[in-house]
């Protein structure tokens, strides 16, 4: 393995990949658990429904940690305006991409599975203006979110930067993950304050597609950003989390524990949604170190199929969506055993998923599209 100072994290590039492609298991779960989604089995599943709320517990703050670090390692390599170019165009262009083919198409398709296509005349035009943010944006909130946290870190890198070349690089190491604990642990309690306030200031903003995805989930996600972008400048920060923590695991269990019987006995109405982000703030934390510790040991070599679906990881997601609800819709229901349904939903989407993928590689203004990246050069498919 080389020494050199830029040498490749395969285990971080591992690490996104999975996480983005748990994505599939977490949908095909959700249609078999006891959460109302735009389709369902006929009878919930508790095992599927304990296994969609883990994946969803933590899943995204440990991506965004990720992101975070390779955005501020492109923000070094890069003069300030490029990087912005390149960041957005990167998840920009292919949000863009898959609003009108991918889940336009799906909004059209759940109008008639669920029958809700005689409803939309009489919806308000704002209805019908919330809606539509909800159901495009849909499952590419994430990349949204990308494109508002890379707006905002023009500021926030520089600033960060500045602070940096100010202090002593081993001044890291009086950073520890107790302190982490109580600074993630305030984050959470100060984004549930904001959003209590907005609760009763004007509540019905929260409903509001745009505002949910460009305002709170920034707000949620940005903590873990930044922390991803510290990581990468900090050897020592970084050793952290590469490191076994058992205080990490067991927090982990007891905060995930703690997020079931929020799920179960908490009231929307009441301080459910608050509680929930100061457990997921933790919750997140400890699972960076549980996650990144495993994904160090196990994932941290080169292959050629960790890298094929590292490099398929965006598009598979992306298609997976859409093909998870038709599952759902037209599938699912000729299908007694809800872990049947479950498996047969695993092999149909990933198929399928792969299928288009190896289509779309073979159509370079496809290629463009859904990776935001120029195809100067021609891609090697496999045979």
């Amino acid at each position: 393995m080389s020494k050199a100072p830029q040498q490749r994290e395969f285990f971080l590039d591992s690490i996104r990949a999975w996480l983005m492609l748990l994505g599939i298991p977490f949908h095909i779960s959700l249609i078999y658990s006891s959460h109302h989604w735009h389709v369902n089995s006929a009878e919930a599943s508790w095992g599927l429904t304990l296994f969609n709320d883990f994946i969803h517990a933590f899943r995204m703050q440990v991506f965004f940690v990720i992101s975070g670090y390779f955005s501020y390692m492109l923000f070094l390599r890069y003069p300030l305006k490029r990087w912005w170019k390149v960041r957005v165009e990167r998840v920009g262009i292919p949000m863009l991409t898959a609003i009108p083919l991918l889940t336009l198409p799906q909004f059209l398709m759940l109008q008639h599975v669920n029958d809700k296509a005689k409803n939309w005349p009489g919806l308000t035009p704002y209805e019908k203006y919330n809606t539509l943010v909800w159901e495009l944006v849909s499952h590419l909130w994430f990349l949204l979110v990308m494109v508002v946290l890379t707006t905002i870190c023009l500021f926030l890198f520089r600033q960060m930067k500045a602070r940096l070349e100010m202090t002593p690089e081993n001044s890291a190491s009086a950073i520890t993950l107790g302190k982490l604990s109580i600074a993630f642990l305030g984050f959470g309690f100060l984004y549930g304050a904001i959003r209590r306030t907005i609760f009763v200031i004007y509540s019905p903003i929260l409903s509001d597609g745009l505002f949910n995805f460009v305002v709170m989930q920034t707000l949620f996600y940005l903590p873990f950003f930044m922390l991803g972008a510290l990581v990468y400048v900090r050897p020592q920060l970084k050793a952290l989390f590469t490191t076994p923590s058992p205080w990490c695991a067991a927090g982990a269990a007891v905060a995930f524990s703690a997020y079931l019987l929020n799920q179960r006995y908490g009231s929307g109405d009441a301080w459910m949604y608050e509680t929930e982000s100061v457990i997921t703030m933790v919750l997140g934390l400890w699972m960076v170190n549980v996650v990144f510790s495993l994904g160090h040991k196990l994932l941290n070599f080169q292959s050629r199929r960790v890298t094929y679906f590292v490099n398929a990881s965006l598009f598979i997601y992306l298609v997976h969506h859409p093909l998870t609800l038709f599952f759902g819709a037209y599938i699912t229901p000729h299908i007694d055993s809800n872990i049947v349904g479950f498996i047969t939903g695993l092999i149909f989407v990933v198929g399928t998923a792969i299928v288009l993928y190896e289509i779309h590689l073979r159509v370079p203004l496809l290629r463009f599209l859904f990776s935001g990246k120029p195809q100067n050069v021609a891609v090697k498919v496999a045979g």
